[in-house]
Formats: C-alpha cells, structure tokens, sequence
C-alpha cells in the first residue's frame, strides 16, 4: 500500500501512531489555513466580485463526494426555470496554465476530467487555476450567462460567491474529523454552519446538518451502459451478465461505483485507481467488457476499445435543490 494509500485509509480508520506522527503537519495546516481565512475575512486579501451571481459548490473534506454529479443536476435544474447558467473549474489534472474553454473535444489531460464530462451538458464551461480570471474570460465569451456555477472552489476565497453549497459523503461523514493531513477535513466541521445548504449524497446525516442549515439528500441513479466507441449504443445490466467483466474506476470513492455495479447485480473484477488518474496502455484488464465510470470514460475515448462500457449517473434531489437554489438567486 502506497504513503498516500495509508494516510487516506487511517482517515477511516484511524491508527492512533499515524495520529501522532501527522498531528504536527495538521497544526501547521490549521495555521496557516486560518490565517489565509482570516485576511479574506478582514479585507487584507482581497476578494473579486464577478457582475453575474456565483453559486459554489464544493465540500470540506477531501476525496470524492459527487460534487461534478451535482453540478449537472443544477445546470439542468437552472436551465429548466429559465437561467443561463456557465461552469467555472480549477480543472484539477490539466496541464492548462491560463484561463481556457472546455468543448466536448477538448483532452482531458489538458482540461481536467471533470470539466470535460460537464461541457457534455453543451453549458459553458471554463477551466483555470485563477476562477476569478476564468469566470472573467467565460461571461466576456458568454455573455447571456446569468449565472455561474463553481465546480468546487469552496476554499477559494478570492472568488467572491452569492451561495454556497458544501457536499457530504453519507457513508464516509467526515472521518475521523482532523484536519489535513492528519484527516481528510480541509475546513472544521463548523464551517458547515456558515454555508446556505448542504446536500449529503447517499442518505440523511441529521447529525452533521447544523441547525438552520437547509438540508438537501442526493441520490445517484445510474442509467444504461453505452459503449465508447459508439456512444449511441447502449446495453443494459442483464446484457452482460455471464461475461467477463472488469471494472475499472479513477475517482475519489471507487467503491461508490462498484457498489452500483453490485445493486445492478454486477460483480466484476475491481481495479481502483487515484482520483484523475491518466489511463496509460496497460491499465485495462483483460476482460470481454470493461466497465467504466464516465468520468473515466472521457479520458479512454481516445483508445477506441470496443470492450469498455461507460455507465452514467444522474442526481436525484430531495427535496428539490433546484428550486430552492432557483428562489434563492431571484432573492439576492
């Protein structure tokens, strides 16, 4: 098991030695982190105000939560009631250096995973380390967007937001609640206590919701496998019972997606691999179908692998997020 491997697993299940010997590097993250915070909050950094409402949407902890999911489901949700929402990204995984569109055709490695799998929804994206440069750059190319939406950024204090929405994992919590890297918590727990909504993805989690704070629960229902290389042909669960299966998955929370495989009544082979990993020959098992993540899947498209299935997801809200969100815009 590699270094990173440990400390994340001791987050779960913590080790107390492992306590021990990270404590220190999390005093100093606290530091430093509260320090940052705080000049935002004074005014001796200064925060960007962009001329259209940003809504974030991000989490305090790290590792997979379905924040890229709830995106979606919110550029969907906007669109429905008659906004034109764009999507800002830090495009973590990208080689990007300055602010840039995100097309269906872009790269992966040169945008990020997540910011190509969202531009599929035809929405505006952007990608950039700076979010305050790329929302810029997106409104001046867009401008009948009325709306941006931060695919994470929770932390990224120059963008200046009108909402903010922190996401939950039901079944992971916050772990063993210290800060990084000690824990997985990027912010304390009592952050959640500032924010305008938290969704928690899987089930409600009452006890993390604090008082006031409107609680939202998502659910990811998963649709029909289709194939990469021929993204309009599509294969249901039964179709591949009997055969080989592999699954491979490079998210924060890989054993989200086996446990979906297995709700379906799949049970492949398990290959994890880290959160944006870049697929290179010889990561694919051999197997008679490959099943895959769409995340994943945006970044193989470019091997023409008939045997790789990707199986998408969409959010489900309750009680309904988008209209909340919606009434909250037409209120600032």
């Amino acid at each position: 098991m590699s270094l990173s491997r440990l400390i994340e697993a001791h987050w779960y299940a913590p080790r107390p030695l492992l306590t021990l010997l990270l404590a220190p590097l999390s005093a100093l993250f606290v530091l430093v982190s509260s320090v940052r915070r705080c000049a935002y909050r004074h005014g001796w950094l200064r925060c960007e105000r962009l001329p259209v409402p940003v809504v974030v949407v991000g989490n305090i902890n790290v590792g997979g939560v379905g924040k890229t999911p709830l995106t979606r489901y919110l550029v969907d949700a906007l669109r429905a009631q008659g906004w034109h929402p764009g999507v800002i990204s830090r495009g973590y995984g990208g080689s990007h250096q300055a602010p840039m569109a995100v097309t269906v055709d872009s790269v992966a490695a040169e945008v990020g995973d997540e910011p190509l799998l969202l531009a599929t929804t035809g929405c505006p994206v952007w990608v950039g380390r700076d979010r305050v440069a790329a929302g810029r750059a997106l409104l001046a190319a867009h401008p009948d967007v009325d709306v941006l939406l931060s695919d994470d950024g929770l932390q990224h204090y120059r963008l200046a937001r009108d909402v903010e929405i922190a996401v939950l994992d039901a079944a992971r919590g916050l772990g063993n609640g210290w800060r990084l890297p000690a824990g997985p918590l990027r912010e304390p727990r009592g952050r959640l206590a500032t924010v305008d909504a938290v969704v928690s993805h899987g089930a409600a989690r009452p006890d993390l919701l604090p008082a006031g704070v409107p609680g939202f629960v998502m659910t990811l229902r998963p649709g029909r496998f289709w194939q990469l290389v021929a993204p309009d042909r599509y294969c249901e669960a039964a179709d591949l019972a009997g055969k080989d299966c592999a699954a491979v998955a490079g998210i924060g929370h890989p054993e989200r997606f086996f446990a979906t495989l297995a709700s379906l009544g799949l049970h492949p082979r398990q290959y994890a691999f880290p959160d944006h990993h870049h697929y290179a020959d010889g990561d694919m098992p051999d197997a008679d179908a490959i099943l895959v993540t769409e995340k994943d899947a945006v970044k193989l498209r470019q091997g023409k692998d008939a045997r790789i299935w990707a199986l998408p997801v969409a959010a489900v809200m309750e009680p309904d997020l988008g209209r909340w969100l919606a009434r909250t815009l037409e209120g600032l």
